[in-house]
């Protein structure tokens, strides 16, 4: 996740092309970055450190652990209907984008059962490594795609739409992986 936040620049130097500075007001941007996105990693870090030091620490993770499913459903239920009537004016463009999303979940599993076998992972690991190629982070560059101008704001249509096809994925995942990376039986001797 750091690692496509800090390529995020170049991403958008290649999509928008040297344009960018013309098209982005880097305001809007810089702020929801750092409101949106470095100011709850900080907090998650100091609530890691103070649990290391402290029984407050222990409680407010336990805390946040357990509202972490409520709060995650709350967030994308808001965002989504924050967004549908822009995707009602752009069914054309997220029927375009919905196959790419779709495939990627499937070739990810095949991946993931390819890279289990050829790095000899356990069966934890290698559902460990499936499950995290096939998540994007998505949410996390939502408010950077909220904050580009008008023209851009199919941008947050797209992000929203694979979101959503991530979390089917998941769902999907739960069953499908381990039929697809079962647990090996020890063999039996003789």
């Amino acid at each position: 996740m750091l690692a496509q936040m800090a390529l995020l620049p170049l991403y958008l130097l290649l999509f928008l092309g040297s344009d960018l500075a013309t098209i982005v007001d880097p305001g809007p941007f810089i702020e929801a970055f750092v409101v949106l996105i470095v100011v709850p990693l900080t907090l998650a870090l100091c609530t890691e450190l103070l649990a290391n030091r402290h029984r407050a620490g222990v409680v407010i993770t336990r805390v946040m652990t357990a509202l972490m499913v409520p709060l995650m459903a709350a967030t994308l239920f808001t965002v989504v209907a924050s967004q549908i009537p822009q995707v009602r004016d752009s069914l054309g463009t997220v029927a375009r984008v919905l196959p790419v999303y779709v495939a990627f979940p499937v070739i990810m599993a095949l991946v993931g059962r390819l890279a289990t076998r050829a790095f000899g992972l356990d069966v934890p690991a290698g559902r460990a490594l499936t499950f995290s190629g096939a998540t994007r982070n998505s949410l996390v560059v939502l408010p950077l795609a909220l904050a580009l101008p008008e023209p851009y704001a199919i941008a947050a249509v797209v992000v929203v739409t694979q979101t959503l096809v991530e979390l089917v994925a998941m769902i999907v995942y739960v069953r499908a992986i381990p039929h697809l990376q079962p647990h090996r039986r020890p063999a039996q001797s003789a």
